[in-house]
């Protein structure tokens, strides 16, 4: 090394003040990627029900109670399999899409009307036919 000076000296000779002539930008810039979008997972919780109907109206019931708790938690996408066999996944509700883009609330293959989410949801669909 030629000069074994601290740089701080190399930059007072250079410069005059410490400090002057650079420019202030930041030395640590903003990240190059953008920032991954978030994705989507999938909580599987075990619970025990003498056959399946009475599973899925267990299942429908602690849905519903997460989205009470955290509304973060997607309603539409939950599904009730055997604990054994999570390839037999079935829905638990609707989802149907309605005609302002929401999405139906109500329990999977239930009657009548579609429903939005929300007290007073808006109604569609064939009804009670």
């Amino acid at each position: 090394m030629r000069d074994n000076r601290s740089p701080q000296w190399r930059q007072r000779r250079a410069g005059g003040a410490p400090g002057a002539g650079r420019d202030e930008r930041p030395l640590i810039g903003p990240p190059r990627r953008p920032a991954r979008p978030h994705r989507f997972f999938t909580v599987h919780l075990g619970f025990t029900a003498p056959d399946a109907a009475d599973a899925r109206e267990l299942a429908v019931a602690y849905a519903e109670a997460l989205t009470l708790l955290r509304p973060e938690v997607a309603l539409g996408a939950a599904a009730l399999s055997p604990a054994d066999a999570w390839q037999r996944a079935v829905r638990l509700f609707c989802g149907a899409i309605g005609p302002d883009g929401e999405r139906c609330v109500d329990v999977a293959d239930h009657p009548g009307f579609h429903h939005a989410p929300g007290p007073g949801g808006l109604g569609w669909g064939d009804g009670d036919g």
